[in-house]
């Protein structure tokens, strides 16, 4: 991958310096995954830090028997920064829901660059930042109609992560049950809500292809109160 590719693929390296981004790139090594995959186990938390070239994941959360979907991640993320700043152990894993590439940079390593580039620091922790509101943001919405809370979700997932097509933003196909638990809601009315949108036209469910359209994302966000 040459350097401007990485800078604009990823939003945390927009600040970085050249030589930052060439140092990153001769150290990160590639990965790919197949659907389905686990792509790290809470026990390996802490060793590197991750960023989605391409596809999907999932971070889920273990309590006892029971296990939650916390984050739905896409291209040009990245994940196991908190692990390697506090050094503390997770209970958490990552699982991918489609075929996924990711790259990886030591714990060490990444460290010692945030050191040496104050900008790459400073953008790091603008965008921890930005997860921190949009979890307060989740956490204002808990009271919200599901179908608000589920129009909320697809919105934020296009937003960050959706790849323009004639058919309007397209995301990945994300079983239901996941995006109830991200949305904070039932999977059956998850199901119900999907299935009204696909109806009414505002997204265009593509199980062949594994992909949602959000077809028109401006109804969306009204219902999502975004607009």
């Amino acid at each position: 991958m040459q350097t401007e590719a990485f800078n604009e693929l990823f939003p945390l390296f927009n600040a970085a310096n050249p030589e930052t981004l060439e140092w990153l790139m001769s150290i990160a090594t590639e990965h790919d995954y197949p659907a389905g995959r686990a792509v790290l186990m809470e026990d390996a938390w802490g060793n590197a830090v991750y960023f989605v070239v391409s596809g999907w994941v999932k971070v889920r959360r273990h309590a006892g028997e029971d296990v939650l979907t916390l984050a739905i991640l896409g291209q040009g993320d990245f994940f196991g920064e908190m692990a390697i700043l506090d050094e503390s152990p997770r209970s958490t894993d990552v699982i991918a829901l489609s075929a996924v590439q990711l790259m990886s940079i030591s714990a060490q390593r990444f460290i010692q660059t945030l050191f040496k580039d104050s900008q790459l620091h400073h953008r790091m922790l603008q965008l921890m930042v930005r997860r921190l509101r949009q979890t307060n943001i989740r956490f204002q919405m808990r009271h919200q109609p599901p179908a608000v809370k589920l129009a909320n979700t697809l919105v934020s997932l296009g937003e960050n992560y959706g790849q323009a097509s004639n058919k309007g933003t397209e995301i990945f196909n994300i079983p239901f049950q996941d995006l109830a638990d991200v949305a904070d809601i039932g999977v059956e009315e998850t199901a119900k809500i999907m299935e009204k949108l696909n109806d009414k036209g505002w997204i265009k469910i593509d199980s062949a292809n594994q992909v949602v359209h959000l077809v028109h994302q401006k109804q969306l966000a009204h219902l999502a109160g975004k607009a």
